[in-house]
Order: structure tokens, then C-alpha cells, then sequence
């Protein structure tokens, strides 16, 4: 199975990047997580921000392959703890379909999208930063990884 990560913003700092290809490296290739990052909807002043939102959601389709499990990462999904996000990986791998996890632009995903998706799974109520959510994905894919074989890792 593939964990793919569509992720909207570019040009992510060196700790985020170091730190999301330490968890890539420890995921086994039969749990390989994979981060493919989408350009942004244009933003600014005067700025439509519904018109970039749907920029954003046609660069994320045009990268769907039509197989595969979406989940849409959403401050309005339902909360996972990692015991469930464990469960919900192993029944990923049981089903024999890529997964694509979207996480969308400083607006969030497009309707479209979240309509389109199998699940919606809020990491927090919080809000957080971009960056931090690629990295906080990434341990978490791992730590459930860990727990779907019996690794000591998550104590």
C-alpha cells in the first residue's frame, strides 16, 4: 500500500522536509508515505479567494488516479486517536487500494473535494501550521504503522 500526501504549499522548511523523510525512511515500502505538494490558488490583495480554492482543488485532481482512498483532512472530520488511525491504516492495506491523504490550502479544501472523499479526519480543533501537519502526518503514519506489527515504539 501507498500513502500518498497531497499537500497545497510549497517550499516547506529544512526541519519539516528533514523530519517528514526521517519518518518516510522508517515506513517499510510495502507502508510507503509519499508527500507531493500542490502550488497554492493565487492569494493577495484584492485576491478571490474562492477562485483559489478551486485553483487548488483542480491541481489536486489533476493528480487523483481514480483508485484510490481519499481522505480529506478537515477541521470538521472526526477526530482519530492513534489506536483508530492504526485500525483505519490496517484496514487500508487490508483493502488493497492506495490512499491519498488531502490537506488543503490556508482555506481549506474545496467542497468538491471533501464531497468527493471516503473519510474526513480531523487531526485537531486547533488550527495548525502547514508545515506542522505534514510532519505530524508523517510520525503519526508511522507510530500507527508501529502499532499495526507490535513495535515497541508507541509506549
Amino acid at each position: 500500500m501507498k500513502v500518498r500526501l497531497l499537500a497545497v504549499g510549497t517550499r516547506m522548511p529544512g526541519w519539516v522536509t528533514d523530519g517528514v523523510e526521517e519518518y518516510r525512511k522508517r515506513l517499510p515500502r510495502d507502508f510507503r508515505l509519499e508527500v507531493e505538494e500542490i502550488a497554492p490558488g493565487h492569494r493577495g490583495k484584492n485576491a478571490d479567494t474562492a477562485r483559489a480554492v478551486a485553483q487548488e482543488a483542480e491541481r489536486i485532481e489533476a493528480r487523483l488516479k481514480g483508485d484510490e482512498h481519499l481522505v480529506a483532512l478537515e477541521v470538521l472530520g472526526k477526530p482519530w486517536t492513534t489506536e483508530r488511525l492504526a485500525d483505519e491504516a490496517d484496514q487500508w492495506r487490508h483493502a488493497g487500494r492506495d490512499v491519498v491523504l488531502l490537506v488543503g490550502g490556508p482555506d481549506g479544501l474545496a467542497p468538491t473535494l471533501s464531497a468527493r472523499a471516503h473519510q474526513r479526519w480531523s487531526l485537531s480543533p486547533l488550527t495548525l501550521p502547514h508545515p506542522l501537519v505534514r510532519l505530524l502526518l508523517a510520525e503519526q503514519l508511522y507510530r500507527a504503522w508501529t502499532l499495526m506489527v507490535g513495535h515497541p515504539y508507541h509506549r
